[in-house]
């Protein structure tokens, strides 16, 4: 009985040598001694004296003590079945800890400054105010160390953070970068753990300082296949974190984020326009920014590249080079009196809640669309930018405009509107200003760029003013609520990122789901059930598995429970939207049908294992069926792969990554069988005796199926119809169940049906089902008809006397 576990999260360790620690040695031995007296009557009456006994002693009350005494007073009218699933709901709740301390010392004192950047030789102390450390070079400060941490979120596919090393120079350029530690399965073992580094090693270089003026957007990424989740969860670690570290210490000429102090406004939705365009324009309700040829000339031969002033434009310097202007139409007064009311609502419907959109209209020698956005989907040669936040256009947020209702405005070369994401953090009662990227081309395949910028300022009309905020404070290192905000970005990056595959499962999600609720209409023929179930699982493999890398996992299954001890959080797993969506489903199909409706249709390497073995069966690969007991008694096996890797998990030991390995999923579809011959060769053992023994690991080693089997025991309806004649003396669905789920005696073992729907499709076979064909006889009887049908005319070539034959399957 280890009685440090009682102590408060983050308290101090009793020596074992100390006079406290004997004294509890003697309640642990008298608690244990009790415990066993309540056992053998049956009883827990005497666990709120253990523990009563143990809080007593000469140590003060504490909470967690508190909570095992009011627990145990609850105990006392709780049946044991209830006790023992409160227990283990116990076990996995997180319990209240202190606030969690810095993860920098552990790793000053692991890490090789050398390795971390050139030359240094030692860290300095860790500031008290803030959890960096100094870099040093002998006695001189080369920079700043911090983790990422400690400052951002990092949780990663695993549930659990991923802490990276990262040092800055007084410029806020990051100088080096060092992964210390993360429990990414897929890393662990699957990607090379150096392919990982070298990624990382690609942001040594940035200049945070810019990027922060730049809107904190994050550079491109060298995504590798199969840890996209992690890769974007570290970069996206690396850049908030150092801004923020760059921020507190004033690196680049950056400074801390406060609140506004001055007055806060809101848009004001009934304030209405000037009704004429030159007024508009007037009172800046529609900017203009002018440029003529001789300005943009003029603005290239300043650049360094002399190249660019040898290539001049030829018109006359007086000629517009583009008319351009800006109004924020989302506000409603402006975009009814630019757009017309008809077309206000028509953006409103565009819009969804919290978006903002802006009108640009154009005219001149220069397009500010560009052709581009055609090519890639972005119109790069346009930004908006608010303070430290940037937005850059793609095709999904643009839509062309007609016309300009309002009276006396011009024609135009180019109008269009343009979507401002709620999550980008657009604020319409701000300044913000549109970025124009002017371009000249100076060789046949180089170009040099140059910028002007029209600045916006809604007008004061348009806004009321709002209640005096509170003073202005500095950003918190630890600012949970940005800090969820910034989190909730990232996680719609990774879902608009992936709209395509969402709406690709949603679609297989409602296909299986229309097809299991109506499957007795499916069912009728043998050929088309056949065909579907070969053409969803090939989609299963090819999509969902090879394209997507949707493959469930135990993994998720232990990363779940890893963040109910230590601290739920719905962020971690929404990371990966298919994953995420997959689980849900799976949770409803649980109550519905059970174990089957992801283990038979929607696993990829389930679908990879039954359509080799259907490939074999072509090939008259010749098949092997197990004895029935041989067969049961390989059941358990599963189950305790299952909980050495639940238990593995639970206890937090080390190797338990290496453990989850017995899952080929990873070797085979999520890396495509791009890994270590090991792992391979595993793989392809486990895929070539599913060529014999249909569906062998699914039946008898997959850790999945058991933990998905245990909640299913808890569905609501059985769908699977049966008839009384079943298992007596009736074999036939037993012995074609190419699982084998159906027992000897007519039942169907719900732990172990994939839900293939065979046995329905026997269930209303008029060639197959003894029950059937004798229905038929009988109408045939009762109907006057004497001519067989060419089934019951097969089978009398065979037996005159058809009850004794039906009897005899």
């Amino acid at each position: 009985m280890r009685l440090v576990s009682l102590r408060p999260a983050g308290g101090p360790r009793l020596p074992t040598h100390s006079p406290f620690a004997t004294d509890r040695q003697a309640d642990a031995t008298a608690a244990l001694r009790h415990g066993n007296d309540a056992r053998k009557h049956g009883s827990f009456a005497t666990t709120g004296a253990v523990f009563g006994r143990i809080q007593g002693n000469r140590t003060r009350k504490t909470p967690i003590l508190a909570l095992c005494q009011a627990v145990a007073q609850g105990l006392r009218t709780i049946p044991l079945r209830a006790l023992a699933l409160l227990l283990t709901l116990l076990l996995i709740l997180p319990v209240a800890a202190a606030a969690q301390s810095p993860h920098l010392p552990r790793f000053l004192a692991e890490v090789d400054p050398a390795t971390l950047v050139e030359g240094a030789d030692g860290f300095g102390e860790m500031r008290d105010d803030l959890p960096v450390a100094p870099i040093l070079r002998g006695d001189e400060r080369i920079g700043w160390t911090f983790i990422t941490s400690d400052f951002v979120g990092t949780t990663g596919y695993s549930g659990k953070p991923i802490h990276i090393m990262v040092a800055v120079d007084d410029d806020a350029r990051i100088t080096g970068l060092s992964l210390v530690h993360h429990s990414e399965p897929i890393v662990l073992i699957g990607i090379p753990e150096s392919r990982l580094r070298d990624l990382i090693a690609d942001h040594v270089g940035l200049n945070l300082a810019e990027i922060a003026q730049a809107g904190g957007s994050i550079p491109e990424l060298n995504i590798i296949s199969g840890v996209t989740v992690t890769i974007m969860v570290i970069d996206d670690s690396i850049v908030r974190s150092g801004i923020r570290v760059a921020r507190q210490l004033g690196l680049g000429g950056l400074e801390p984020q406060t609140a506004p102090s001055g007055p806060r406004f809101e848009i004001d939705p009934e304030a209405t326009a000037a009704d004429s365009w030159s007024a508009m324009v007037g009172d800046g309700t529609v900017r203009r920014m002018t440029l003529e040829v001789a300005e943009v000339n003029a603005a290239f031969e300043e650049l360094d590249d002399p190249r660019a002033a040898r290539r001049p434009i030829e018109e006359p310097d007086d000629t517009v080079y583009i008319d351009l202007y800006a109004a924020l139409v989302s506000v409603p007064g402006i975009g009814s009196e630019l757009m017309g009311e008809a077309e206000q609502r028509n953006l409103q419907n565009w819009l969804d809640e919290g978006d903002h959109a802006i009108m640009l209209a154009g005219r001149g020698l220069y397009s500010f669309k560009g052709s581009g956005y055609v090519r890639g989907g972005i119109f790069d040669r346009i930004v908006l930018i608010q303070g430290d936040t940037s937005v850059r256009f793609r095709d999904r947020d643009h839509r062309r405009l007609g016309d300009i209702a309002t009276e006396g405005a011009p024609d135009f070369n180019e109008l269009d509107l343009f979507r401002i994401p709620a999550d980008s953090g657009f604020d319409p009662t701000q300044p913000w200003r549109i970025q124009l990227l002017a371009q000249r081309d100076v060789a046949a395949l180089e170009r040099v760029f140059t910028t002007f910028e029209l600045s916006y300022q809604t007008p004061r009309s348009f806004m009321e003013e709002l209640a005096q905020p509170v003073a202005a404070s500095p950003e918190s290192v630890h600012d949970d609520q940005s800090e969820r905000e910034a989190q909730m970005v990232l996680i719609e990056r990774i879902w608009r990122d992936r709209t395509p595959e969402i709406v690709g499962l949603v679609i297989m999600l409602t296909v299986l789901t229309g097809a299991f609720f109506f499957q007795m209409f499916l069912t009728r023929s043998a050929r088309a059930t056949y065909w579907f179930r070969m053409g969803f699982l090939t989609f299963t493999l090819f999509f969902l598995g090879w394209y997507a890398a949707a493959q469930l996992s135990v993994v998720n299954l232990l990363a779940l429970v890893d963040s109910l001890r230590e601290g739920f959080s719905w962020q971690a797993f929404m990371l990966d939207p298919l994953t995420f969506i997959l689980w849900w489903a799976v949770a409803a199909a649980l109550i519905f049908w059970g174990r089957g409706a992801y283990c038979g249709w929607l696993c990829p390497f389930g679908a990879l294992q039954e359509l080799t073995n259907q490939i074999a069966r072509f090939f008259r690969v010749p098949q092997i069926t197990l004895p029935w007991g041989l067969h049961e008694r390989l059941w358990p096996v599963k189950y305790i792969i299952f909980l050495v890797l639940f238990a593995a998990a639970l206890a937090g030991v080390p190797w338990s990554g290496q453990l989850n390995e017995v899952e080929p999923f990873k070797t085979a579809i999520v890396l495509k069988f791009d890994r270590a011959w090991p792992f391979v060769t595993f793989a392809l053992v486990v895929l070539g005796i599913g060529l014999f023994i249909e569906r062998f690991y699914c039946r008898y080693l997959c850790p999945l199926g058991a933990a998905l089997a245990i909640p299913a025991r808890m569905r609501m309806f059985d769908w699977l119809k049966r008839y009384k004649e079943c298992g007596n003396p009736c074999q036939t669905c037993a012995n074609e169940c190419f699982v084998q789920a159906i027992h000897p005696t007519g039942e169907i073992n719900p732990n172990e049906c994939l839900n293939c729907m065979n046995c329905q499709v026997l269930y209303q076979s008029k060639t197959k089902c003894p029950v059937v064909i004798r229905q038929l006889k009988r109408r045939e009887s009762v109907g006057g008809v004497t001519r067989p049908t060419p089934a019951v005319a097969h089978r009398n070539k065979k037996s005159t006397n058809a009850t004794k034959e039906t009897d005899n399957v």
